[in-house]
């Protein structure tokens, strides 16, 4: 695996901590008429994302690599903007679209050094959270009528 990858691996291993919290952050403050669906929505998403994190650290250590582990390194790398703890129920749906098609197009040059490096393991799995990522991104935009 080419430090390029590993960097980027380790970029989205921060992306996924920060969003598990940020979701959590959501799944607790949600409020008003969308509270129930929303609530559980959120569940669902943070569940799926911790699935990820641990399949893209535990990637990296079984090729012999380092995944990052401290809150620090996760604030130093992430690309994603953590919850501001005044979001509305629209702003939260939208603000996940975002960060779900920003981490899919950062997936994306992931699967390209994979793909140069002859990385067909992490490809895969990079591939596999990329259609995830972007599912749930049409269909939070779908939600706010987008």
């Amino acid at each position: 695996m080419s430090k390029q990858l590993v960097d980027l691996v380790n970029q989205e291993i921060a992306n996924f901590s920060v969003l598990y919290t940020k979701l959590h952050n959501y799944h607790w403050f949600v409020n008003g008429p969308r509270f129930f669906e929303l609530h559980v929505k959120f569940e669902e998403l943070y569940n799926e994302t911790t699935a990820h994190l641990d399949e893209v650290a535990e990637r990296l250590l079984a090729i012999g690599e380092k995944p990052v582990a401290t809150v620090k390194e996760f604030l130093t790398l992430t690309t994603i903007e953590e919850a501001t703890g005044s979001e509305t129920p629209d702003d939260m749906v939208s603000s996940l679209s975002s960060d779900f098609q920003k981490i899919a197009k950062e997936l994306e040059e992931g699967i390209r050094l994979a793909e140069e490096a002859g990385d067909e393991g992490t490809g895969d799995m990079l591939l596999g959270i990329k259609k995830s990522y972007e599912k749930h991104a049409w269909m939070l935009n779908s939600y706010l009528g987008r």
